[in-house]
């Protein structure tokens, strides 16, 4: 007895309204989540967006991919069974009142109807009840007469019976859309994860060294994944996020990329990007070919292939290696491929140069730099600065890589090809950042008059070069004191401070002088010492740049307001270089590009379900919103007519009707014709 107690309560509580209502809302607010959190992204680009702690806490809720998580699946299950119950608790009855006229209803219950009236008539009662239903007929209304015992005739009338489908098909597609949800959330595969049988693979290996525990078949019931494929490269297996690492999909084809096109507008932003594929199936070999391009996928198979992405492909780079901070003036030449890793010791310590993607176009922003503040820094800074107008603009090819130690540790470096016009100079750039979530900053190495690197390269050399300082101060002093008549203390006081500046500058840059003058000059003084350290590490510079040329072989020429800004932003650059993290400069020569498409391949057995309860979801609300069930009651007696009416909704509009049925009842029993 309490066992049938029990499943009784359990019935009531699952097909019970208020049940499927608190799923539903349950439901809703885990796909706001699901909208508003960027779901199924590397696990590492969660734990830097929100840190470890809430990190820690939205992977136990399984927010990161809310859709395919157990206790959602779970919800959109119990859903499934509440709605059913619900269903076949309701629905035989709904049936039975639809088919129902309700003929047999009596007087009695006629005159409870809070909308009803009584008409006087002189006409027979067949003649009326012939009228009556004539008029009826003529409203829309279906009618059913019945005679009673006692003489009096019934005639019961309805419309808008179809009023309670709309419950129906509402409640169907609730059932459907959480059915098509269970198909597309793999619960099969989610019950193997639970299990132990599937676990996400989380070392970066080549795919055909992943195991088979963390591999899904080709007959897996749904997938959404992504695969990269280089011009004139094929695929059959795509990638899967799963937790904080992935699943190796196996496609039931080959996917061939033939062709990729790209299409830009003029400032180098992309305008069209489609994929001449063929896929080739492997149980048949069948091959199909096609153009994909961003929403006109190929459905092959019941995998539908979309355009997703494009990139780079593992293209052929020509690169040269300048020496950052030593005496180097020229280039080592060296080929590579991006995407690739190759050892590449740096001053005798172990590298690991891991080379990124080639980007032909890039549309960048170089906004103006804010004017410093007064003072000794504010001097320095203005020495360090080059502003520029805030500006959008193309500046051509690029290529990013790493520079990883033996301990592990990275820098991502991403270098232009071409020089850059920035406020009147061109400069060659190079961002630096130390972790991913941390924006580039950016090297401006100048360009010479040739738009090489070269000439700054050569007076690096000389501003670097310890054992050349002597040599290099005493040209300088004597070019500072050409056609001046001071005593020799001075020139010795002027010779010393220049040696200083320059050996302080080359073993730290600006912020060296800056912390220097910081430490021993009082606060008062510091901004004009700091302009006469400027002015003679300038000076210096000039005279620098003059041997730099001719020790290449170039005529003296005269130092105009172009060539004073190159050496000026020379000194930039090297200031910089001590915080660039590398002691070396890769600079992209040439290069082969080859191009790679991105595809998203999916399985969604669910889909065609999905749409087909949204279907059945519009017509259930227009059924019960905009359809009104009404009935009418019609009881002839000898001398007269009792009239009911009801309807499920009583808005004013069937207020409008009620009275206009009065009225024209009121014309049929005195045996006139009806208005309208």
């Amino acid at each position: 007895m309490r066992r049938t107690t029990f499943t009784r309560a359990l019935y009531d509580l699952l097909s019970s309204m208020r049940f499927a209502v608190t799923l539903l809302t349950v439901i809703a607010m885990a796909s706001v989540i699901g909208t508003v959190l960027k779901q199924n992204e590397p696990y590492p680009s969660y734990a830097i967006e929100f840190g470890q702690y809430w990190f820690k806490i939205f992977e136990w809720l399984g927010l990161f991919d809310v859709y395919h998580s157990v206790w959602f699946l779970t919800i959109l299950l119990f859903l499934v069974v509440s709605t059913s119950l619900c269903i076949y608790r309701n629905l035989p009855g709904m049936l039975r009142d639809m088919r129902s006229f309700r003929e047999h209803a009596s007087e009695r219950s006629l005159r409870a109807f809070s909308h009803q009236g009584e008409f006087v008539s002189a006409l027979p009662m067949p003649m009326l009840v012939d009228h009556l239903t004539a008029y009826l007929s003529a409203k829309g209304y279906r009618a059913k007469v019945n005679a009673h015992q006692s003489g009096d005739v019934l005639i019961a009338a309805k419309a808008g019976s179809l009023q309670k489908l709309g419950y129906f098909f509402a409640h169907s597609a609730v059932v459907m859309i959480c059915i098509g949800g269970l198909l597309d959330g793999n619960v099969p595969f989610k019950l193997q994860q639970m299990l132990g049988w599937k676990q996400a693979e989380t070392r970066d290996v080549p795919q055909s060294q992943i195991p088979a525990k963390s591999r899904l078949s080709a007959g897996n019931l749904s997938f959404r994944g992504n695969v990269t494929v280089p011009t004139g490269g094929d695929a059959d297996v795509i990638f899967i996020n799963v937790g904080d690492g992935y699943m190796v999909q196996e496609l039931p084809f080959v996917l061939t990329l033939k062709q990729f096109h790209i299409e830009h507008y003029s400032t180098g932003q992309p305008k069209l990007f489609a994929s001449d594929i063929e896929v080739t199936d492997k149980a048949t070999g069948e091959k199909v070919a096609a153009t994909v391009k961003v929403n006109h996928p190929l459905v092959f198979k019941g995998a539908a292939i979309y355009q997703a992405s494009f990139g780079d492909g593992g293209s052929k780079l020509e690169l040269a290696q300048w020496d950052l901070l030593g005496k180097g003036v020229n280039a080592k030449p060296f080929t590579a491929r991006s995407q690739m890793s190759v050892p590449f010791p740096v001053g005798g310590k172990p590298f690991t140069l891991e080379f990124g993607d080639f980007r032909l176009f890039n549309i960048e922003n170089f906004g103006s730099a804010d004017k410093a503040a007064s003072g000794t820094k504010g001097v320095m800074q203005n020495a360090m600065q080059v502003t520029s107008e805030k500006n959008l603009h193309n500046i051509g090819p690029s290529i990013t890589f790493k520079l990883r130690d033996a301990q592990g540790q990275a820098i991502e470096y991403q270098n232009y090809m071409q020089p850059v016009q920035i406020d009147g100079g061109r400069y060659f750039l190079s961002g630096m950042r130390g972790a991913p979530n941390e924006p580039f900053q950016y090297l401006r190495i100048p360009a010479d008059e040739e738009g090489s690197l070269a000439g700054y390269m050569r007076l690096k050399s000389l501003l670097t070069d310890k054992a050349g300082f002597k040599h290099l101060v005493d040209v300088a002093t004597k070019s500072a004191m050409k056609d001046q008549h001071v005593s020799d203390a001075y020139r010795a006081q002027f010779r010393q401070s220049a040696e200083w500046v320059l050996e302080r500058f080359s073993s730290g840059g600006f912020n060296a002088l800056d912390s220097f003058l910081k430490a021993r000059v009082p606060a008062d003084k510091r901004e004009m010492v700091a302009r006469t350290y400027l002015r003679i590490l300038q000076g210096v510079a000039v005279e620098a740049w003059q041997l730099s040329r001719k020790d290449a072989g170039l005529a003296p020429v005269e130092v105009t307001p172009e060539r004073f800004r190159f050496v000026v932003d020379s000194l930039v650059a090297l200031s910089t270089s001590f915080d660039y993290g590398a002691p070396i400069y890769l600079q992209m020569t040439g290069f082969d590009e080859v191009k790679a498409s991105g595809f998203q391949i999916t399985r969604a057995p669910g889909k065609n379900i999905v749409y087909l309860g949204s279907i059945l979801l519009v017509l259930g609300v227009f059924a019960m919103f905009y359809i009104r069930e009404r009935r009418v009651f019609f009881l002839v007696k000898s001398g007269g007519v009792l009239l009911a009416m009801s309807a499920n909704r009583k808005q004013a509009e069937f207020e409008r009707e009620f009275a206009q049925v009065k009225t024209d009842i009121h014309a049929v029993v005195s045996n006139r014709a009806v208005e309208g």
